[in-house]
């Protein structure tokens, strides 16, 4: 398997059982990362629902549905099922735009607007979708998930801070912080700030220890020592230079007495409406396109070097989306960050994902009042530094030091989805990636066709010949071409190539380390006459006349 620094990390050589056969030879494995994994999920679940518009039962219902449901019937196996962070921003502004100032109607208009995206996405699994995971470029995704953190900071830097924002649009949102710092409840601050402080410091403090006692959970159980020490739950007025503040319990997180009165039912009178059409095709196409990719981004991460059945997991995430629809959950994806976790917590099989709903839905049962007591700034706090961290300067740096033309198709997926919405910043940043292409030497005709072709070259040695322009409307075509590859060596003629990028690149970096721990080698044929355009791993690669050709034909055309 090929890390995000190039290296290559070895496999073990047994291979868990799936099934309950896998379930009773891992249980404690599996008992025990749920368990953990459940306590990171609880704050974010809380968290999640109440940014995205939604009840936090919804949150909460969403993550144990991923679990105990699609759980077993998902195509992979170490990816957690919930609510997730991405999916925030399209949420919040279906309630808001659906609702038109009533937020139950707009949630409950939303939750139809789920349901007809959940049977879409059961539609793409049929059809066999999954596999267009692969053909966004890789800059495009990355900056899609960095607007995404954008656009939770700006949201919850103010439910933080105890003030309720006058703008809903990310820009005027960041432009509002400092009103909202001038007007702060600061007791309420003092919660989410001290909330930020616990995550960010919390595994530094403790170690190894945090594995085991999660940096979000450890916040919560931070406000809720705030909440009881300054008595939120009985509304009062305190004073701070010579200024009244209230406190009361609309700072808390509110849960229902009981799972059936949490339920909540679709309105499906606006469901033909022009933005409730845009927002499902946004629901389906985001909410599958990134859990797809988390799915491919954990089997990378695997121990086993196991590959998911992407249309299998898609149509049980879709069955999933469904039913929660019909009962008031979040949409559900295969989420990154708790996923992640559950494979450094041992996970072996897919009963974790099961376990960590178990757990979290023994937790909703018991532990009803004590969630109550959650500060909502305490929650916002966790979801400002997870915001903060998709779109950290790292980031930045990164792109730019892959290339310079990946900066820009970054930089162009993030302003696009700032001002307009996620689709149409994807979309730009796209196009931005072929015009990109296109400046550094590739033909535009091969931006629009190139066909890869694999043949038998001689005994044990398969020969793939690539287009004049290897680029990441390739990939899907190159990864069909190794489905039939099974033993041998792979060579890879790059003759008629004059440019590889960053995307297809990556791919055959990645094929070359898997291949090589089966012993056997991937050969690139007169691949030393493309020049790298910086020092990374997976850099584009052009002829070394291709930008000046490009250019040339600019100065004379």
């Amino acid at each position: 398997m090929l890390s995000r620094s190039g290296t290559c990390t070895p496999v073990p050589s047994s291979v868990p059982a799936d099934g309950l056969k896998g379930f009773k030879e891992n249980f404690l494995h599996e008992i025990t990362s749920g368990l953990l994994v459940s306590l990171i999920a609880l704050p974010l679940c809380l968290g999640i629902a109440m940014a995205s518009g939604f009840p936090a039962f919804g949150g909460l219902i969403t993550a144990i549905v991923g679990g105990l449901v699609v759980g077993p019937l998902c195509g992979s196996r170490l990816s957690i099922k919930g609510p997730a962070a991405g999916l925030i921003a399209i949420a919040i502004a279906s309630v808001e735009t659906l609702g038109q100032g009533d937020d139950f109607a707009g949630y409950r208009y939303t939750l139809a607007v789920l349901a007809a995206a959940a049977l879409l996405q059961v539609v793409f699994a049929a059809c066999k979708l999954g596999r267009f995971g692969d053909f966004f470029p890789a800059s495009v995704l990355h900056g899609m998930l960095a607007a995404i953190g954008v656009i939770i900071f700006s949201k919850q830097i103010h439910p933080l801070l105890g003030v309720k924002p006058l703008s809903q649009n990310p820009i005027d949102l960041l432009l509002e912080i400092p009103h909202s710092l001038v007007v702060m409840n600061p007791r309420v601050a003092l919660v989410g700030v001290t909330s930020v402080l616990i995550v960010l410091l919390a595994p530094k403090i403790l170690g190894r220890l945090s594995k085991f006692l999660p940096a979000p959970l450890l916040a919560v159980l931070g406000g809720i020592s705030f909440c009881l020490f300054f008595d939120f739950a009985h509304p009062h007025k305190y004073t701070w230079y010579s200024v009244e503040y209230p406190l009361d319990e609309k700072f808390l997180v509110n849960l229902p007495s009981n799972f059936t009165a949490g339920l909540t039912f679709p309105d499906f009178s606006k469901v033909f409406s022009s933005h409730s059409i845009q927002f499902i095709i946004m629901f389906a196409l985001i909410g599958s396109i990134e859990s797809l990719l988390t799915v491919k981004a954990v089997d990378s991460v695997d121990p086993y070097k196991r590959s998911s059945n992407l249309n299998k997991d898609l149509a049980a995430v879709g069955f999933g989306n469904f039913v929660l629809a019909m009962v008031g959950g979040l949409p559900m994806i295969s989420e990154v960050v708790r996923s992640y976790a559950n494979v450094s917590y041992g996970a072996k099989t897919r009963w974790s994902n099961f376990s960590h709903g178990a757990w979290l839905l023994l937790f909703a049962v018991v532990l009803a009042d004590i969630i109550h007591l959650v500060p909502v700034a305490a929650l916002a706090g966790v979801l400002c530094v997870t915001g903060y961290r998709l779109a950290a300067p790292q980031h930045f740096r990164e792109c730019r030091r892959i290339g310079t033309e990946q900066l820009f198709v970054f930089l162009v997926t993030i302003i696009g989805t700032l001002l307009t919405d996620l689709l149409v910043g994807v979309f730009l940043g796209v196009v931005a990636q072929y015009v990109s292409c296109w400046w550094l030497g590739a033909p535009a005709g091969s931006l629009l066709k190139g066909r890869i072709q694999a043949r038998t070259k001689q005994v044990g040695v398969i020969k793939i010949s690539l287009p004049r322009a290897a680029f990441f409307g390739n990939v899907i075509a190159f990864k069909r071409c190794l489905l039939t590859v099974s033993e041998g060596d792979i060579e890879i003629d790059f003759r008629q190539t004059v440019h590889v990028d960053h995307t297809f690149m990556h791919e055959v970096r990645a094929l070359e380390c898997n291949l090589g721990q089966e012993g056997r080698k991937v050969i690139l044929r007169d691949f030393e006459k493309l020049v790298p355009v910086s020092d990374h791993h997976a850099a584009t690669r052009r002829h070394a006349g291709g930008q000046r050709v490009v250019r040339g034909a600019l100065a004379h055309g």
